[in-house]
């Protein structure tokens, strides 16, 4: 489970195995944050080459995981545990440490209570919509997509759709079909790279987008889909009529539903020289 976590609003990439019930995160974002290095990358070679000159069991202990890289493509990059994190970070001079520690503990103990209690992480995503400037029925409405779009991975699970990439291939068949867009056309033109595609879709897009789904979902059921074939064309046909919804009210409301629209920080515009 991959997923982005903030440290004082500076996201840092994380993914969470559930065989050795761990965190790991990504090392250039922790480096970037305890340094503030315009070139983190850089930094962490230097450290490598460091460590492993000087024997350090940290070097072998990284891992080699893909994570959503800017580009909005997903690419090999260092990964440590919460133990080696904590060995690399005392190698980084810096005032972040140890409010870094605390944070890292933190995530530790917030991911033992969600296992415990799973409402907990529902009302954890809410507060962090929040605190970045969603409105309650835009998060009502993100919440409920993400339940619907739980119940269709259950479903793929279930008929024998196990990689990564054919959740990817099957979401993209889905998205395609309903928006006339790929997700990677669709964020290209929210002007998106790494971020989440669904965190900065409208009311409107994520209400087709669960339709879309919703649809697949009760197809493939119906059909008894089984495999990655069988649940592609379920995908096409629980596309298509969320597809022929979105191009009914656009006809009605002269208005697209999918937009240019996003919650990114504004741009600050560039003062010409006198």
């Amino acid at each position: 489970m991959s997923s982005i976590k903030l440290f004082e609003s500076k996201k840092v990439r994380t993914h969470w195995d559930d065989n050795t019930e761990q965190w790991y995160f990504s090392v250039i974002d922790v480096i970037e944050i305890l340094t503030e290095s315009k070139l983190p990358k850089r930094y962490w070679s230097d450290l490598k080459t460091k460590l492993k000159a000087e024997g350090s069991e940290v070097y072998e202990k990284i891992v080699r995981l893909k994570m959503m890289a800017e580009d909005g493509k997903m690419r090999e990059t260092d990964v440590a545990n919460t133990k080696v994190l904590l060995r690399i970070i005392q190698s980084i001079p810096s005032p972040k440490a140890e409010p870094f520690k605390q944070w890292l503990a933190k995530v530790g103990y917030e991911r033992m209570s969600e296992i415990a209690n799973p409402e907990e992480s529902i009302e954890r995503a809410r507060e962090n919509w929040k605190k970045l400037g969603r409105s309650e029925k835009w998060i009502q409405q993100r919440m409920t997509g993400q339940e619907t779009r739980n119940k269709l991975t259950d479903y793929w699970k279930q008929s024998g759709v196990e990689k990564s990439d054919e959740f990817a291939l099957l979401t993209n068949i889905i998205h395609q079909e309903w928006s006339g867009l790929t997700i990677k056309e669709h964020k290209k033109k929210k002007k998106l790279k790494s971020q989440n595609l669904r965190d900065h879709m409208s009311e409107a897009e994520l209400i087709f987008t669960a339709l879309a789904e919703l649809s697949t979902r009760q197809i493939a059921e119906t059909e008894e889909a089984k495999g990655i074939n069988e649940n592609a064309l379920a995908g096409k046909k629980g596309g298509k009529i969320a597809k022929d919804a979105r191009i009914a009210l656009e006809q009605k409301t002269r208005k697209k539903v999918v937009t240019e629209e996003n919650f990114l920080p504004p741009t600050k515009s560039k003062k010409k020289l006198k």
